[in-house]
């Protein structure tokens, strides 16, 4: 592999510096370095950031590649600075078993843009009944750490309580998507003002915030491991900030749309606005931003959830939920937390490169980015200003809700242990 030298990158977005790229390695950071033989990468006020790692993603593949593969949805997070992600267990078939987990993640082995580990079901066929072979996924090829029946909720506090204490075997940790089914049954969008002047069906906060309350308290019990996928309500932050001040092992991670959007949007009827949790109001938005910048809320995932456009252009109560978001994802936290003051680069760094890899014990990502370190690494130009035009996209789906809005920030190059995925811009 060939020598790369990032020149003049603000690094987490502090100090100038120069950046050495020797294989798979960051060899030397200083300033000043030469490298005959090195291609070198101009970086004058640019952001050298760790490779972005989303904890949450929709590849789709096996079953929906009409959606997404795994191929399209890896350029897709390429493209938006990742290098690593953990693609979602709602496949067709569903990632239950070894085989299934193995197979999606040798074709993200395959695809190369960047690295994919597999979450696995807690339940078998997401059905909420019989827990789905976690040791199994464990031990495989795999080596699943993360397990979810996101799209579902485990609603069974048993089965629940059982995922806790099977994963705690050996440290892996449950992804809760928490919704209260019968709370929910025929909801459409965030139950509050908006709702009742549409006359659609709401979905009350509570459906969302009771079961965080259960599972908070239940992996206290078995002194288990739990993780909150796509927190979206104010009082959804109260109980996690109350469940870490008790020292119970909790994490929890916000969505980009749900630290931008809110429920007013519905008020078009289009169904690219409809997403599963709901868009919420502005104080949910206001608390969700606070919470992500004093640590309460984890990390920022993108919950990128791909449909084909007969999936969307339809009537709003027909519509599929989801919103791709894997190519914007940093744009948005640049508008929502750095230009508003409330995280500088540094703190973008853990929310969506050294947090997430924690949380999913992604080796090698997520690592600092200095001397010896593997070169996992995104430089961003957050001067940049543009509309989003989802043409553009690497992705296979347009669902993105950003279609004409003008985002800050765009991501120039990613690097996947020293080796470029994207060039200036544009996949390599």
């Amino acid at each position: 592999m060939s020598k790369i030298l990032i020149r003049g990158a603000k690094v987490l977005g502090g100090e100038v510096a120069d950046v050495l790229i020797d294989g798979e390695i960051i060899a030397e950071i200083g300033t000043g370095l030469a490298a005959d033989d090195a291609q070198v990468v101009e970086a004058e006020g640019q952001i050298l950031l760790p490779g972005l790692v989303d904890l949450h993603t929709h590849l789709r593949e096996p079953g929906r590649e009409d959606s997404e593969t795994v191929l399209t949805g890896t350029r897709a997070a390429a493209s938006g600075g990742f290098t690593a992600v953990f693609a979602m267990a709602n496949t067709h078939p569903v990632a239950d078993s070894a085989g299934v987990v193995e197979q999606v993640y040798r074709l993200g082995k395959e695809a190369g843009y960047c690295d994919v580990q597999p979450i696995g079901a807690v339940t078998v066929g997401l059905e909420g009944k019989k827990l789905a072979e976690l040791g199994a996924m464990h031990d495989s090829a795999a080596g699943v750490t993360v397990f979810s029946d996101d799209g579902k909720c485990v609603d069974d506090a048993v089965i629940m309580r059982r995922a806790l204490e099977y994963v705690k075997a050996f440290g892996g940790v449950v992804a809760q998507h928490a919704q209260e089914p019968r709370l929910t049954e025929g909801a459409q969008m965030n139950e509050g003002v908006v709702s009742a002047e549409l006359g659609l069906g709401g979905w009350p906060a509570v459906a969302e915030e009771s079961i965080i309350a259960r599972d908070v308290l239940l992996a206290e019990h078995v002194g288990s491991r739990v993780h909150i996928c796509h927190l979206s309500t104010a009082g959804s932050v109260e109980i996690v900030r109350w469940a870490k001040s008790r020292g119970i092992d909790v994490t929890a991670e916000v969505t980009p749309h749900h630290l931008l959007l809110t429920d007013e949007l519905v008020r078009t009827y289009d169904p690219v606005y409809k997403v599963n949790p709901p868009l919420r109001t502005e104080r949910d938005v206001t608390a969700l931003r606070e919470a992500l910048a004093d640590g309460t809320i984890d990390i920022v995932a993108t919950d990128h959830a791909p449909h084909p456009h007969e999936d969307k252009d339809c009537e709003w109560a027909a519509a599929a939920m989801g919103m791709v978001g894997l190519e914007t994802a940093l744009s948005v936290v640049q508008q929502t937390m750095v230009e508003t003051g409330l995280l500088d680069w540094a703190g973008v760094a853990d929310r969506m490169s050294f947090a997430p890899a924690r949380i999913g014990r992604a080796a090698g990502h997520g690592r600092p980015v200095s001397a010896g370190e593997p070169a996992n690494l995104t430089l961003v130009d957050p001067a940049y200003r543009g509309e989003v035009d989802p043409a553009d996209f690497a992705s296979r789906s347009r669902n993105t809700p950003y279609e004409g809005r003008e985002l800050p920030g765009r991501v120039t190059h990613t690097f996947l242990r020293g080796r470029a995925t994207l060039v200036d811009g544009k996949l390599a």
